[in-house]
């Protein structure tokens, strides 16, 4: 205590940054034996900003940091111990004991892990267990363990899934739900799990969960389904040998043998259902479009074209098994089958379409005076209006009929189908502005009864997503997305329908996400050669045109009353629905919206605090490769102006890693690339866990590889990040492997013209030469220029440059008397001695005067008191 009061006195009387630094290491001691761990750790981090090489100060910290639990730093500093007195036998009985513990430690947290788990399912099981919000937490916690590989293999070899049968056997929803979510966890992207599981999960009592009436229930299964699927597929992506294979993978559970026998005709039985018929399967909107998702997947799934042609065979017997003798209702079914086709696997229902009789029966049955008969048949000619082969025929066809259903129909369900149809073909022009299929002014009409419908309430929510259907083609005229953005009940009630009906109607995803990406022109814009329209000129052909009002300033404002409107949490709602109709389509446009949304940095917090943030994780993770890349370059945006850890809080931060370590990939743009450098740098900067995390995803080639690049802001940012990733051991370490440039490349970056680059570079070396000793013996042997470089950095008229040009020279001549020996031989002793003397920079003059004081300690030169 005594001890402790002359310190602090002594602290309050001494100006001189020496003294107070061992004042602070001494004090530090005294806390330690008072076991007041947070000061002493505080005093001595006050003499390591004073001297990084203070080991006493660094032994001092690691004990403190020891007892305060926080053993990875407390193992950091202890490893820098010994780097600078590898002979201590204290410090390195001291650092083997502190692995011991963390290690043991470790073990315990696992062991704690099993006891967690077998708690979780005791509380779930419990039926006694009154308590709701203890079940609830139990169940979260439970489920956010299988997203984590060791907590999914500990679920897994704790007779876990058993235990999440007994849950599904419940029969109570919250429960289901908890159990569906975990299987989830852990199926993704583990082949033998998801083997294991379904075989002991059985398919009648999959069948059975999909069939429950709850609806988050049922969906959750259709999600796990999806997912087992999609492990299922990969497993065999990779293990796929040849032929002799193929049916024992097949039987493995290969999305493939849904093709033969039964299966497929029963699958097209529920897609043709019409709703509300006599005697039919009990089916909604929902089913349907679940069906075509299936359809489409199983498609995408088949491998060769003989497969195809069998699948296409399979559909066109079953359509002319109904169109050919049961009058009327089997007209109706081969329709419907039309239309669940041509949402699912068009290819199919393209197919389907050209068989004879089945398009004139579509245009006949529109004028039908029952409004079921005519639903089924308007519907079809809109989802045939969307393929090109059809469009001829139905602009012959079939505009007159739509215009006349929608001017006379008395039925609202009727006159919005029609209007949809009329607006897809409206559309065909896309965005070219000189492409318009009806008379001036029409298009705003169309649009303005869209919105019109869209915000009646009366309307029920199923015929209102026909008014955002209808939107998602009239938008890419500008006028159109003009006037929308305008609107702001249309805006609400599109958000409303997007955020309260996506589970009850899920169709309207595609068309929400469509009218936005519309909106936003969030779209591919391919700029046209310009040779090529001189030639277009010359041969009298079409040449496209762009509207005026989708001039980036107008795109600007438009995405600024999006933003103010409430999209962000409308897209997060979307993003959140365990949804089969949140297809890798969707999730693209999604993707593209959000990066659309974060182009201007001042809307990135806003962005961000209404849970965007969150959604572009899984949208970076799954879905179509363009989706993915897009969602990444938004995280890197938010990454590059936000602060990471309040942007992605807790765990979140370590799920961002992989998106920008994709944005590295040699087939990204070099927008893309500088980009996921510069927020991997923001990333890298924060903690040894990120920095062990990026290690860990392979990304320090591929930012070696950029440092190389001819671009100079992506040549600084790789520089920039490599600066970081250097404060890591194994990254110190690749800088001495034998026959790597890596160590020449920075010193001669330290001498280039470029003064950011001359920056970042020898900013690396000043922290490679003070965390890893070793390299300061190995500079002097990487170039014949290392000499007139650092002398170029201390003579620089940059203070930051000479600064780090000093703590450069100061760790060299700390580091051998040889090396010490080739920089005093050299202008460098005059060079320092000038800057020792230097009051205006007293960072540099410091660094300096040390640097002559090892000098003096080495024999080299005699002491000189102007030097002290």
């Amino acid at each position: 205590g005594a001890a402790l009061a002359a310190y602090t006195e002594a602290l309050s009387l001494s100006d001189a940054a020496s003294e107070r630094a061992v004042l602070h290491r001494n004090r530090a001691a005294c806390y330690l034996k008072l076991e007041d761990y947070t000061k002493a750790e505080a005093d001595a981090t006050k003499a390591i900003e004073a001297d990084g090489r203070d080991v006493k100060a660094l032994f001092r910290r690691s004990q403190a940091l020891q007892q305060l639990g926080r053993l990875d730093q407390a193992v950091s500093d202890l490893q820098r111990c010994v780097s600078l007195e590898p002979r201590n036998k204290a410090f390195q009985e001291a650092l083997r004991a502190l692995a011991t513990l963390s290690a043991l430690l470790q073990m315990k947290a696992m062991s704690c892990t099993d006891s967690k788990v077998e708690q979780m399912f005791q509380i779930l099981l419990d039926l006694d267990e009154k308590d709701a919000d203890k079940k609830q937490k139990a169940a979260q916690n439970l489920i956010v363990l299988a997203r984590e590989e060791a907590g999914a293999e500990k679920i897994f070899q704790s007779d876990g899934v058993r235990l999440l049968m007994q849950l599904l056997d419940t029969a109570k929803a919250d429960l289901m739900l908890a159990a569906l979510r975990t299987l989830v966890g852990l199926c993704s992207g583990h082949r033998s799990r998801t083997a294991a599981i379904l075989a002991e999960l059985g398919a009648p009592r999959l069948a059975a969960v999909l069939g429950v009436e709850h609806e988050q229930v049922s969906l959750a299964a259709c999600n796990l389904l999806h997912v087992m699927f999609d492990s299922l597929k990969e497993g065999l992506q990779k293990d796929f040998r040849g032929k002799e294979d193929a049916v024992v993978l097949g039987e493995c559970g290969c999305p493939g043998w849904l093709l033969y026998g039964e299966s497929l005709k029963k699958i097209l039985e529920v897609g043709s259902t019409v709703c509300s018929s006599l005697g039919s399967l009990p089916v909604t909107e929902n089913t349907r479009m679940s069906t075509s998702v299936l359809l489409s997947k199983l498609y995408e799934d088949l491998k060769c074209d003989a497969e195809r042609e069998n699948f296409h065979h399979l559909c066109e017997d079953y359509v002319r098994s109904w169109f050919e003798g049961h009058e009327l209702p089997g007209k109706l079914r081969a329709i419907q089958t039309v239309s669940c086709l041509l949402q699912g696997p068009s290819d199919a229902g393209n197919r389907v379409l050209e068989l004879e009789g089945i398009m004139e029966s579509v245009l006949s049955l529109c004028a039908s005076v029952s409004e079921a008969h005519q639903l089924v048949a308007v519907e079809a000619l809109i989802h045939a209006a969307d393929k090109a082969k059809r469009a001829s025929f139905i602009t012959a066809n079939g505009v007159n009929l739509l215009k006349e259903i929608y001017k006379h129909s008395e039925r609202d369900s009727i006159r919005i189908r029609a209007l949809v149809g009329l607006c897809k073909l409206g559309s065909a022009g896309g965005t070219d502005f000189s492409m318009k299929q009806f008379a001036e002014g029409s298009t705003m009409k169309l649009a303005k009864q869209c919105r019109k419908w869209l915000c009646n309430e009366a309307i029920d929510a199923g015929t209102r997503r026909w008014a955002v259907e209808g939107l998602a083609y009239l938008t890419f005229d500008a006028d159109v997305k003009e006037e929308f953005v305008e609107d702001k009940a249309a805006m609400q009630a599109m958000f409303h329908l997007a955020k309260v009906h996506t589970k009850k109607d899920r169709s309207v995803l595609y068309a929400v996400a469509s009218t936005l990406v519309n909106c936003t022109n969030s779209y591919d814009h391919e700029e046209p050669d310009p040779q090529m329209l001189e030639l277009a000129k010359y041969a009298k052909q079409h040449i496209p045109e762009q509207h005026p009002k989708d001039k980036p300033e107008f795109v600007k404002r438009r995405v600024r009353k999006l933003l103010t409107a409430g999209v962000v949490s409308a897209l997060a709602c979307m993003v959140k629905s365990e949804n089969p109709a949140l297809t890798n389509s969707c999730r693209e446009l999604i993707s593209r919206l959000f990066l659309a949304l974060v182009e201007e940095a001042e809307d990135r917090g806003g962005v961000v605090a209404q849970g965007g943030g969150k959604a572009l994780i899984p949208l970076s993770l799954e879905g179509t490769e363009v989706g993915q890349t897009k969602a990444a370059q938004a995280l890197a945006k938010i990454t590059i102006t936000s602060n990471p850890e309040m942007a992605f809080p807790g765990e979140r931060i370590y799920e961002v890693v992989r998106p920008l370590v994709s944005l590295l990939h040699l087939q990204r743009t070099g927008l893309e690339n500088f980009e996921g450098l510069m927020a991997l740098t923001n990333l890298a900067g924060i903690s040894e866990r990120l920095r062990q995390k990026i290690l860990k995803e392979r990304a320090v080639p591929m930012i070696e590889g950029y440092m190389f690049e001819e671009h100079e802001l992506i040549r600084l940012a790789a520089t920039e990040c490599m600066c970081n990733m250097a404060m890591s051991k194994e990254v110190q370490e690749m800088f001495l492997a034998e026959g790597s440039d890596r160590l020449k490349l920075m010193v001669l970056y330290s001498g280039e013209e470029d003064e950011k680059l001359r920056r970042a570079a020898s900013g690396t070396l000043a922290m490679l030469t003070a965390l890893h000793p070793p390299i300061c013996k190995r500079i002097p042997q990487v170039t014949v220029h290392w000499l007139e470089i650092l002398q170029a950095l201390l003579l620089s008229p940059s203070a930051e440059l000479q600064h780090r040009g000093a703590v450069v020279v100061m760790n060299m001549m700390a580091a051998a008397r040889e090396v010490a020996e080739q920089l005093i031989a050299s202008e460098m002793l005059e060079i320092l001695s000038v800057l020792a003397k230097d009051k205006d920079k007293p960072r540099v003059a410091q660094a300096a005067q040390e640097s002559l004081a090892h000098a003096v300690a080495y024999g080299l030169i005699k002491p000189n008191p102007g030097h002290a």
